[in-house]
């Protein structure tokens, strides 16, 4: 109609709308308008339904191999399985102790859930997501969230790196911050991990247990939702043992983090995971709760790694002398 105002703020759009089949919509003429107007009935937004708590890491059926060369040209007569239908699953906030021999195949799961080995078949699903079929900017993403401490401290740190470097260079490889922002987490990360004043120095002028340290301050770099520690205490003496496994139960609890902790030591375990699982040749034989393993193993193999935990000699009742001397 000439001289009316047709602006998108008087005119109805609701018109346009497409109208679903199991709905009547009915005409009405407009007053002012003089055109007809689709009175549609009201559809409120469906709620969607609640959604399950899965686990944060699941892992099913995972086999990895390994080629065997053999002849002068090296050629690829077999392959090994060093991982055979490995199946686990982890919940946020939990800790699951992965235990077995040397050789069983327990460090390979680990390197396989951050893709550092690949996996022959199964499937590793990270909070929702496929681990394996990540690329790019999606693995990146998932390398963020998930952090690896290796057994080696002295192989995980460049010599010619210092300390203050080494620790926030996943802050420079992710583009976190700017240069002050990374020199301060730096600073803060070492002083939460109990070595405040060691920035300015190389790895070579520090300790096994200090070395290790480090590198779990810089796991912790970028906040990640799954800590994998692999045998992070077995090349430390007993005492520093104590202390590396200390500081992880501390900063489980501060920061909320989920821990895969992998070890041959039984000892250690019990101390840091609430549920194990045992190894054997490339498979689970045994999984449980911390007390279900510990006292009630129904496993041959599960008895045999218990009983190979050194006990503490007793001392006989005697006049204990203060000063020898």
């Amino acid at each position: 109609i000439p001289g009316e105002d047709y602006s998108p703020s008087h005119t109805p759009w609701r018109a346009f709308r497409r109208i679903p089949r199991r709905h009547k919509p009915t005409l009405t003429v407009h007053p002012r308008y003089h055109f007809a107007l689709l009175d549609l009935p009201s559809t409120p937004n469906p709620t969607p339904p609640p959604a399950l708590a899965g686990p944060l890491l699941s892992i099913q059926g995972l086999t990895v191999s390994f080629p065997v060369r053999s002849g002068w040209l090296q050629r690829v007569s077999s392959r090994r399985v060093a991982v055979d239908g490995v199946s686990l699953e982890i919940a946020k906030g939990e800790s699951l102790g992965l235990v077995g021999e040397s050789g069983s195949g327990k460090s390979t799961v680990g390197r396989a859930i951050v893709r550092l080995s690949p996996a022959d078949s199964g499937s590793i699903h990270f909070d929702g997501s496929d681990v394996l079929t990540l690329r790019g900017a999606g693995l990146l993403a998932f390398r963020r969230r998930v952090q690896m401490v290796f057994q080696d401290p002295g192989g995980s740190l460049d010599p010619r790196m210092r300390i203050q470097d080494s620790v926030l260079e996943p802050l420079a490889s992710h583009g976190i911050g700017t240069r002050s922002d990374r020199r301060r987490q730096s600073a803060e990360l070492l002083a939460r991990v109990g070595l405040p004043d060691m920035g300015p120095r190389y790895p070579h002028q520090l300790s096994g247990g200090q070395r290790q340290r480090v590198v779990i301050a810089r796991a912790l770099a970028l906040s990640p939702k799954l800590l994998i520690c692999d045998e992070p205490t077995s090349a430390l003496d007993v005492s520093i043992q104590a202390q590396i496994v200390n500081l992880l139960m501390d900063l489980k609890s501060e920061l909320g983090l989920t821990l895969l902790f992998i070890s041959h030591d039984l000892a250690v375990v019990q101390h840091v995971c609430d549920r194990i699982a045992v190894m054997q040749a490339g498979r689970i034989v045994e999984r449980g709760t911390r007390e279900e393993i510990l006292n009630a193993s129904r496993v041959a193999y599960t008895r045999r790694l218990l009983e190979a935990v050194p006990q503490r000699p007793q001392l006989a009742d005697q006049t204990v002398v203060e000063n020898p001397a």
